[in-house]
């Protein structure tokens, strides 16, 4: 089991960019499959994206939705994921929360993450 604490939020204007961090307490980060989701009021959880090391590399998944403005990272060394945010849109202001799950099968799906953070916000103005 890990903790998760996110940071990075906060208010930007359409067009805009955002970092969004996730620091994780606990060992073996990399063992750990690490997602994005996000809520938006009066709607349900929603998959951003997922990063996985693998033998090959870090294997990224991407929701349609963010795909090409988004990009997760993470640095096991820091036991740190990121979530670049680019090109930011009214329709992307929601909390967004980091998940965890070790060796997760199903990265996209939120029900398949044990750990999660307590989320942050993150608003985009028109």
């Amino acid at each position: 089991q890990v903790q998760l604490a996110e940071s990075g939020g906060g208010l930007v204007q359409a067009g805009g960019s955002l970092r969004l961090s996730c620091a994780a307490s606990g060992r073996s980060f990399s063992t750990y499959t690490m997602g994005w989701f996000r809520q938006a009021p009066g709607k349900e959880r929603e998959f951003v994206a997922a990063a996985a090391d693998t033998w090959t590399g870090v294997r990224r998944y991407y929701a349609a939705s963010v795909k090409g403005r988004f990009t997760i990272s993470r640095d096991n060394a820091k036991n740190t994921v990121y979530l670049q945010m680019n090109s930011l849109k009214p329709k992307d202001t929601a909390v967004y929360y980091c998940a965890a799950e070790k060796y997760s099968n199903y990265p996209t799906n939120l029900h398949d993450y044990e750990d999660w953070g307590q989320g942050t916000q993150v608003t985009v103005s028109s």
